[in-house]
Parts: C-alpha cells; sequence; structure tokens
C-alpha cells in the first residue's frame, strides 16, 4: 500500500454489544489506506498480474491486462480534451469495458457517473444536465437515446463500445452482427471509438492523476433517504474503506470469484462486486443481466465462492424449473441486500440448494445505502445468524437507534430511526447543502429506515420511514404484510401500499402475483389475512398481477405502484 496511516475518528466504543459476535477473524478496528481507489487494481496486478480478474461468457483478462487497459483509456480520456475533476457518464451493462473505463476515469482524475442503461431519454437528460457531465461511455444498443442529447445538455463526447470485442468465438460473431445492425444509419463521425482509445500506449512519461483520498471519485444517482433522486458525492476514501470493510467481514481472498450479477452502476454491484473483489484479487464472473437459468448455469460451470444478491433473484432462482440439476456446492457465501428478506424467501431458496444434495452457503442478509456507499453490515458470516435480521455492524461502523419525533437514543426493543457513523458515509449530496445538514446530523448519517436493535447488538428494519401507514391513527409496518404475503403458498411474490382514505386517513392495498398455475380471489386473501391481523392492519383490496414493477436489480418499486395508484385517482 502507498500509505497507511490510520483514520481514527472511526472508533466504535468497545462497549457496543455486537463485537462478540463478530466471527474470529474479523478485526475491530480496521487500518485504512490513504490512497486513490484505482490504486486497488494497481496493487492487485502488482501482486498477480497473471490471475484472472475478468471472466465474461469464458473471455478472461488478466489482472495486469485490465491494468494495462484502463491505463490506456486513462491517457486516451486526457487526449479528448476531459480533465481531473470533469464528470463522465458510465451506461453500460456489466462488462469488462465497464471495470476498464470506470478505473481508467479515476487515473485520469475524472469524476465517474455510473448509471442505469435502461434509463428513459428524459432522465438521462436530466442527469447529464445535473452532472454537467462533458462525455458518455455506453454500447451501440442506447445509442439512440444519448445521441439526441449531444446540443441539449453540456454532452461533448460519446464514447462507444461493442460488447463483441471483449467476448469469446462464437458469441462474438452474433453479437457483433447485432450491434452493426443497430448502429446502422447512424452518423459514427460524432462517436469516439472505445477500442480506438485503447490501441495506443501512454507515452512513458504518463501517470495516473495525483489525487487526494477525500476526493470525489463517483457521482451516483440514487432515490436517496428521502425517496427523491439526488446525487451522492462518494470520495477515494469512502469507496476504499468499503472495499476494506467487506473483504474483512466476508473473509474474501484471492482464489475465490465473485458472480457480478448485481449492475455494477448500482452501489451494492460497485462496491462488493467491483471494488472488494478487486482488493481481493479474485476473478470477476461477470453477467449484464439477471437470469435464472443463466446464473445456475454460471455457478455450475466457472465455479464462484460467493453470490451478491437481492431477494427477488432467489424468488426466480427458487422457482426455477430444474433446479435440482445445478451444482451450488462452490458457493460459500450467497450475501443479500437492496430489500427485506422474508423468512418465506429465504427458507424455500435454502430448501431448494438442500435437495440439490450440493448445496452451497446459506443466505446472510446485509444491510447498506448508497449514502453510505452500501454495505455496512450483515450477519456473521460464520458467526450467530439471526434470521429477520440485517445483522452487526461492520469494523468501524458504528450504529444506534434514536425517537423520530426528537432524535434521543433508544434502548433495546424500542422502535425508532437507524443512525449510523462510519468512515463510508457520503462526503454529501451534489448541489445540495441544506439535504446534506437534514441528512447528516453531527456526524451521524440519518437513514430514513425504521427499527430496533435487541440486546446483542443485532439490527432490525421494519420499514422505511417514508412506507409507513398509518390507519385510523396505528402504525401498520408494511413489511409485516409483506411477510404474510409471501407465507401463502399460492404467492410467488407480492408488496402492500399505503393509499389515501377519507375516513381512515390511509388503507391497505396489496399486489400480488402467482406461482404458475394457481388461482385465487381478494376475499379468499382477504380471509387469510383477517386470520393473521389485528383489524386495522387487515389489507382492504388486492390487486393479482403478472409482474410488479422493479428497479434494474430486481427490488419491488413500492414507490412506482404509489405513484400509479395517484394517477389513477387524478383520472377518475
Amino acid at each position: 500500500m502507498l500509505s497507511t496511516s490510520d483514520v481514527g475518528a472511526f472508533e466504535v466504543p468497545e462497549s457496543r454489544p455486537w463485537f462478540k459476535y463478530y466471527d474470529p477473524k474479523v478485526p475491530r478496528h480496521l487500518i485504512y489506506p490513504r490512497i486513490p481507489l484505482y490504486c486497488l487494481l494497481d496493487e492487485s496486478a502488482a501482486r498477480h498480474p497473471d490471475s484472472p480478474c475478468t471472466n465474461f461468457f469464458g473471455k478472461q483478462l488478466t489482472y495486469q491486462r485490465v491494468k494495462e487497459l484502463s491505463d490506456r483509456f486513462a491517457a486516451g480520456i486526457r487526449g479528448l480534451g476531459i480533465r481531473k475533476g470533469d464528470r463522465v457518464v458510465l451506461l453500460l451493462p456489466n462488462s469488462p469495458q465497464f471495470i476498464i473505463a470506470y478505473y481508467g476515469l479515476l487515473k485520469a482524475g475524472v469524476v465517474a457517473v455510473p448509471l442505469n442503461p435502461l434509463s428513459s431519454e428524459r432522465e438521462l437528460e436530466f442527469y447529464l444536465t445535473d452532472s454537467e457531465a462533458g462525455a458518455a461511455i455506453t454500447i451501440p444498443l442506447f445509442l439512440n437515446k444519448v445521441i439526441p442529447l449531444k446540443g441539449r445538455t453540456p454532452l461533448r463526447h460519446i464514447i462507444c463500445s461493442r460488447l463483441a470485442d471483449f467476448l469469446p468465438f462464437p458469441l462474438n460473431l452474433g453479437q457483433g452482427f447485432r450491434e452493426r445492425i443497430s448502429m446502422h444509419g447512424l452518423n459514427r463521425e460524432t462517436l469516439v471509438d472505445f477500442k480506438d482509445l485503447l490501441r495506443q500506449s501512454p507515452r512513458p512519461d504518463w501517470r495516473a492523476e495525483a489525487v487526494e483520498p477525500d476526493e470525489m471519485a463517483v457521482l451516483i444517482y440514487s432515490g436517496g433517504t428521502t425517496g427523491v433522486a439526488k446525487a451522492i458525492m462518494l470520495s477515494h476514501f469512502n469507496l476504499v474503506a468499503n472495499a476494506h470493510q467487506i473483504i474483512a467481514w466476508g473473509q474474501l481472498t484471492d482464489e475465490q470469484g465473485i458472480l457480478a450479477v448485481l449492475p455494477l452502476f448500482h452501489g451494492f454491484g460497485m462496491s462488493v462486486t467491483m471494488n472488494a473483489a478487486l482488493l481481493a484479487g479474485g476473478e470477476i464472473i461477470l453477467l449484464p443481466r439477471f437470469d435464472a437459468r443463466q446464473i445456475a448455469r454460471a455457478i455450475q460451470k466457472y465455479k464462484p465462492s460467493f453470490f451478491i444478491g437481492v431477494p427477488t433473484m432467489f424468488v426466480r432462482l427458487s422457482n426455477l424449473p430444474g433446479i435440482q440439476r445445478y451444482d451450488f456446492s462452490s458457493l460459500r457465501g450467497i450475501f443479500v441486500g437492496a430489500a427485506p428478506l422474508t423468512r418465506a424467501i429465504k427458507d424455500e431458496f435454502e430448501a431448494k440448494l438442500k435437495s440439490t444434495g450440493k448445496e452451497g452457503g446459506r443466505l446472510i442478509e446485509g444491510y447498506g445505502l448508497t449514502e453510505a456507499v452500501t454495505a455496512i453490515m450483515a450477519n456473521p458470516y460464520k458467526g450467530m445468524h439471526k434470521v429477520g435480521s440485517i445483522g452487526i455492524p461492520f469494523p468501524d461502523v458504528d450504529m444506534k437507534i434514536v425517537s423520530l419525533d426528537e432524535g434521543r437514543d433508544l434502548g433495546p426493543g424500542e422502535l425508532g430511526e437507524i443512525v449510523l457513523r462510519s468512515p463510508t458515509v457520503m462526503l454529501g449530496y451534489y448541489k445540495n447543502p441544506e439535504e446534506t445538514r437534514k441528512t447528516i446530523v453531527d456526524g451521524w448519517l440519518h437513514t430514513g429506515d425504521i427499527g430496533y436493535v435487541d440486546e446483542d447488538g443485532y439490527f432490525y428494519i421494519t420499514d422505511r420511514k417514508k412506507d409507513l401507514i398509518i390507519v385510523s391513527g396505528f402504525n401498520v409496518f408494511p413489511r409485516e404484510i409483506d411477510e404474510l404475503i409471501y407465507q401463502h403458498p399460492k404467492v410467488k411474490e407480492g408488496i402492500s401500499i399505503g393509499l389515501p382514505d377519507p375516513l381512515k386517513g390511509e388503507r391497505i392495498k396489496v399486489y400480488i402475483v402467482l406461482k404458475d398455475g394457481e388461482t385465487a380471489t381478494q376475499e379468499e386473501f382477504i380471509a387469510y389475512f383477517r386470520e393473521r391481523l389485528t383489524p386495522y392492519k387487515v389489507p382492504s383490496e388486492v390487486e393479482f398481477r403478472a409482474e410488479l414493477p422493479k428497479s434494474m436489480i430486481g427490488k419491488i418499486l413500492r414507490r412506482a405502484l404509489r405513484e400509479e395508484e395517484n394517477r389513477k385517482a387524478k383520472e377518475s
């Protein structure tokens, strides 16, 4: 490491009850190197240059090769006139070029702005304008919504990369044909070829841009703790610290591969399956999108040690016909986050794993939020695991529960807001100091999540502050309803929301996707809830759907359903 100066501002009181449940090899405190994030890649390349870094449908790139290509990209991006502190958008699926471009941008001193490639043209216009990004890196499939934004936004350069360039034979042939078709009729003179930027070696005197650890490295858009889209500023130090925390907790090594199906543009995928994996020096098995059968095949073929996902991924895997035929025995850890993991989902997936006779590791629930990079706590990898709990804090993460009204500290079992301190807490919201001041108070990040801590220091989330439903003055936590939905044998997936009601203030509506071949009625489900809930918690309406709106990482979007209901109400 370039430096090993300790950061003492994040010491957690030794009296915290969760320390006694740490796995034996997990230290209570870590030493964080004060280095730019790009050093994680360079140092792993120096330690084991010939080890596989990326695996894209069987085509591997070594650590040395990825390091060299990121150097070339950094030099090439400078050649376009992009300078230190400028913002550049990454509009890419999981692929080798995402990692090459991300680390290349950091080496050029540029701020990376990873975005969902499925964003609409209207959304992209907002992101490009708000971030003032001067360049965007994308693939042919998305050019038709990026090119029109030149002239309407600060966008000056569009860098186009073909997935076919990093695929093995013969997959590259079919993908190359599809990409040529999608580029037909486009003015290629307006584009910069990603491959051209990689062809020229940097000058002998070329060096990565010197950056301070506390400078912004990534600008990542998120719903935020208030539900309003905003850009979160993460420093090099935030990201380096989180990578070290994840490595310590999961005990990752350079001999272990990680399955990267979570989008790298999302904080969870970026921090766990890319940055932490690169620090460990393991192989990153890249998949551009979630497909249950493709996931099962990849686990059996490439034998990763770790799989990181969200609950809906495990619902789909559990319902995959013939899952018993696949060998998941290589998996040492399956970490779940980004949305609550119900007991029903956990039990069903683990039962399916056991039915193969070659099951992998258990499902380990954790928690994080983009304002703290993402993963900041989890159930112990090997130690005591409490079903329904989001676990205990990582090293140097301090957490507590405070009252919703006055912000006073609460004791075990008392319901309030989860707040935390950590070396991973964001620099702030971009161009939004007022919202930053509301969210970070006296060094404590207010998460907007409601929950409690037990006597052992294990934390539990009951709901989002903004998702709380108030029926006739009584608080109803949607997660309690959601747990019951998933316990019903006919249900594939479902969710509950609160809607305005002239008499009660709010009423509860649930949306349900039934398992294939099942039928049910609203009356049947309301009777089911009535048997199991206090009267004010019983939903008044059940709607059956073929599918539910989801984010790119598969999280069911409660907010989208509320917005849909609001539109219906206005129209009527």
